[in-house]
């Protein structure tokens, strides 16, 4: 088997540490094993995106050394396909319409895990609604980094079309990575819980299963991951060299004295060379001393 791995960015604003973080591992994970690394970017959510984040995203790739194999795939080009497959789970029963809002939801079940009302009460046919997978089990997996994780507690009928009209970000990225044959996921421990109901998509349309390796996400000292919403700064592509050296360090890589006197390609092949994904602490958050 071929190993191919992935990043998939959203385009909501500038890659920040935390993205840097997700980059990192997932390209040398790839590297040390003489695969491929390739680049989606997940622009499925319109109304949150940033004019000229797509481009910006590539550029700092760019400068950061983190060169991408083959072309690069946009979510928004493949709206068609996922149509196709949305309408195949709908036929064959695997997905079914739901009208109900958070409020109607939480007013019945006291929460937020869904109650499967519309599965057992089905909307109109015109009304507007999300479509959700049909969910009966937990689907336990083992982590190259977290090890066996299960989430029996937080089975539901999950959403994979929202009634606002966009497809989401599950039922896509179980499509891609299928299509693009993505043998490994190397990414933030803030999906973890986002693996299960794209193992139960991969097990209703026939998918192979990926190899999962959750990093642990960087917060800023209040707990919070770093992101565009905690106001997460943009990479500074001067600082390229120290930012790649620190996300190493970050990783658990234990980065050489002399890695700072290198310039990014050979800090990178150092990285690769000596990439140990055992090595990675086996937690779900480091805090960011400085953020």
């Amino acid at each position: 088997m071929i190993y191919t791995g992935r990043f998939a960015p959203s385009p909501t604003g500038p890659l920040h540490f935390g993205s840097l973080l997700a980059a990192v591992a997932s390209y040398l994970d790839a590297r040390a094993h003489k695969g491929r690394w390739l680049l989606r970017i997940e622009d499925l959510d319109p109304p949150r995106e940033v004019e000229g984040a797509s481009d910006s995203i590539l550029k700092t790739l760019e400068q950061f050394g983190l060169h991408w194999d083959g072309e690069v795939i946009r979510q928004s080009d493949r709206h068609a396909i996922y149509s196709d497959i949305l309408s195949q789970l709908i036929q064959s029963g695997a997905a079914y319409r739901c009208s109900c809002s958070r409020q109607q939801i939480r007013k019945r079940s006291g929460g937020l895990l869904y109650d499967r009302y519309c599965r057992n009460h089905p909307p109109v046919t015109d009304a507007h609604c999300a479509i959700r997978s049909r969910c009966d089990q937990d689907h336990p997996f083992d982590d190259r980094i977290q090890g066996h994780q299960q989430f029996g507690d937080q089975v539901e009928d999950f959403v994979i079309f929202r009634r606002d009209g966009f497809f989401a970000y599950q039922l896509a990225v179980t499509i891609d990575d299928a299509a693009q044959q993505i043998s490994h996921i190397v990414r933030g421990s803030d999906l973890l819980d986002s693996t299960p109901k794209q193992i139960q998509l991969q097990q209703q349309l026939g998918y192979p299963q990926p190899a999962y390796a959750h990093i642990p996400v960087a917060t800023n000292i209040g707990g919070q991951k770093l992101s565009k919403q905690t106001l997460a700064p943009a990479l500074d592509e001067d600082q390229a060299l120290q930012l790649i050296i620190r996300a190493l360090d970050f990783l658990g890589q234990q980065p050489v004295a002399e890695l700072t006197d290198s310039n990014i390609e050979e800090c990178l092949s150092w990285a690769s060379a000596h990439w140990d994904i055992t090595a990675v602490p086996k937690q779900t958050g480091i805090i960011l001393e400085d953020s």
